[in-house]
């Protein structure tokens, strides 16, 4: 991790509650997919490591004996609590941990995932400690949007959500470097994960990319809700100013739609597979 930033308590601070509403899905097909890929039947354990609201652990646990979720953020697990409530989802279990703190007491899983959510660990620990949680042959799981995909092929039919000047508010109100929890994440996302995997000893099996595509449209609510998601511009970063920011950013958004509505392609959904070796 970048020396500028350490973990702490506030980094997605009042987040939670514009999770769900505020991030894209990923692709409709991705737990089908994935469970193919893996050989799925229902058996074994999942581990989600970050899990935050639940989107790819209540996904995925109907191809599992049991789901768990680890996150440290007790509202994202209170989230999750509901939504797994709301969908029936009746195999999930959440704990409350970081991923620097496994195994945690959490036993032998078939498959553990990081959606969007390695690159928040001290990396090598949390690789470390996953290779030895899993069992012979079980599959680590990166999943993310596809980074630089092809070009449209066609512009959606509203206007695009305007990310960049969304971007530039939030500098105006938060400086230029971009904010993460109580620091500064002078360095930005690492990435590399392929190459902190194979140096803990996993075993690159396979790259899955779920296409999607869809065109599906955004209101003011739904980009106010993705700014307050984002770590870099989580409510409680803006104190008593979150007021004017949020004022400010509605008052850009209309003036970018005036009817308030936007329209984007939903992701394809980028799938990175490791394993552990069957004789580690």
């Amino acid at each position: 991790m970048p020396e500028a930033w350490q973990w702490d308590p506030t980094l997605f601070a009042g987040s939670a509650a514009y999770y769900q509403r505020g991030r894209l899905p990923y692709a409709a097909g991705f737990p089908e997919a994935l469970a193919t890929a893996l050989g799925l039947d229902g058996r074994g354990r999942l581990l989600d490591v970050g899990c935050g609201p639940g989107v790819v652990l209540l996904a995925m646990a109907r191809f599992f004996h049991e789901a768990v979720g680890v996150d440290p953020d007790q509202d994202m697990l209170a989230e999750a609590g509901r939504q797994a409530a709301r969908r029936g989802v009746r195999n999930a279990r959440l704990v409350a941990a970081r991923a620097e703190e496994l195994p945690a007491g959490l036993g032998r899983f078939r498959v553990v995932v990081f959606a969007q959510s390695f690159h928040w660990t001290d990396r090598e620990r949390a690789a470390a400690a996953v290779l030895d949680m899993l069992e012979p042959g079980g599959a680590l799981v990166h999943v993310g949007e596809l980074q630089d995909p092809p070009a449209e092929p066609a512009p959606p039919p509203r206007p695009a959500p305007p990310y960049e000047d969304v971007a530039a508010l939030v500098r105006r109100y938060l400086g230029p470097v971009r904010r993460a929890g109580q620091g500064t994440l002078v360095a930005g996302t690492p990435n590399g994960e392929g190459l902190v995997l194979a140096r803990a000893g996993f075993e690159h099996v396979g790259r899955l990319v779920v296409p999607a595509g869809q065109v599906v449209e955004r209101t003011v609510d739904d980009l106010v809700a993705w700014a307050f998601s984002r770590s870099a511009s989580a409510p409680h970063l803006f104190g008593d100013r979150r007021g004017d920011f949020e004022r400010d950013l509605r008052a850009l958004l209309d003036r970018a739609a005036p009817d308030g509505r936007f329209a984007e392609r939903l992701p394809a959904t980028d799938v990175m597979i490791w394993r552990r070796p069957p004789t580690t």
